[in-house]
């Protein structure tokens, strides 16, 4: 019953036409060989049974891969070590299992982008609200009869242009945060003198550092040493440091130091400002996370410049590290080749 069951493939009735030609063919060519004949029909059937084997191997085993396909499909598996394929078909179980693998890191890794585009929609409607409500209540204020009154209606501009002023600086911040997690940000790098770099850099920024009686000042930097970066981001990473830095420092001085090593230069800004806890440095450099949320919107933080300031020096194959202490200072810092 087996032999017949095997005969019964769906490859025998192909099998048996190919037979029936050869003999065809042998009996024109040889004329009718009685011998011939009973050999050849039972390597026929030898080769129908092993074939019908051979074939209900395949069979099966592409009934398993079915199978495992269509489990992987429902969510049926819950680690690739329940794949298990004939051995036989032991690579072809180890590259379902790396797919397995790669299909539920993807899924895990589009959930967290979800769940990421849908907290950056949130925090992004709660932060242009804020400036946007608040222009507007000083400028109904003003139309509702403060614009008469000289000791208001100034102020009340002053405060609008202020929070005008914040609000081009959220949208001039998502447009960069958006181009650099787009891939679209252009970088263009260049060997660049530093102690001419950084003295621009100082003299743009003193004026804001001594508005509130804080020091601005850079290290002696080796006289030729260059540097590899792309200049303007270069530029917006240190500027985001320094302004943070003055913002959060009362009293002391804001140091910006290049330290050279053989292959590179470190590049720190340091501050003796209000410092930062340890939790708050695990976080510091999500969107719109801030360490203190009234006190940065009153000074007009926008809660993405330490994002884009993490994603810049990324970009120059760096990494941006942070060292603080509670009422003692803070140091920014990261390595560029020289």
């Amino acid at each position: 019953m087996k032999v017949f069951s095997l005969l019964g493939s769906r490859y025998f009735p192909e099998f048996s036409l190919i037979f029936i030609l050869f003999e065809i063919m042998f009996y024109l060519l040889t004329g009718f060989n009685r011998d011939f004949i009973i050999v050849s029909g039972v390597t026929f059937m030898l080769l129908s049974i092993l074939l019908s084997i051979l074939t209900e191997r395949r069979e099966r085993a592409v009934k398993k891969i079915k199978a495992v396909i269509k489990g992987i499909n429902r969510n049926e598996f819950s680690s690739p070590e329940e794949i298990v394929l004939e051995g036989s078909l032991h690579d072809l179980e180890l590259e379902i299992r790396k797919m397995y693998n790669k299909m539920r890191s993807d899924i895990e890794y589009l959930k967290k982008l979800e769940k990421i585009r849908t907290e950056f929609l949130a925090n992004v409607s709660h932060e242009l609200r804020t400036p946007i409500f608040t222009i507007q209540g000083y400028l109904e204020t003003l139309l509702n009869g403060a614009m008469d009154d000289p000791s208001v209606n100034t102020m009340f501009l002053k405060k609008a242009i202020r929070h005008t002023g914040n609000l081009s600086n959220l949208l001039n911040d998502l447009i960069d945060i958006s181009m650099i997690e787009s891939g679209q940000m252009k970088m263009t790098f260049v060997h660049f003198i530093v102690d001419e770099f950084m003295q621009n850099i100082i003299k743009e920024f003193t004026p804001l550092a001594a508005s509130k009686g804080l020091e601005l000042r850079d290290n002696t930097i080796r006289e030729g040493l260059q540097l590899y970066a792309d200049k303007p981001k270069l530029k917006q990473v240190l500027g985001n440091l320094i302004q943070n830095a003055i913002k959060y420092t009362e009293r002391g001085k804001i140091e910006l130091i290049v330290e050279e090593e053989e292959k590179s230069a470190k590049i720190i800004v340091r501050d003796s400002g209000i410092g930062i806890s340890t939790e708050d440095t695990q976080r510091i450099f999500e969107r719109f996370y801030r360490v203190d949320k009234t006190r940065s919107r009153e000074i007009g933080g926008t809660g993405l410049g330490l994002a884009i300031v993490k994603h810049i020096v990324e970009a120059h194959g760096s990494k941006i590290e942070v060292n603080s202490e509670i009422n003692k200072g803070t140091e920014f810092s990261f390595r560029l080749r020289k």
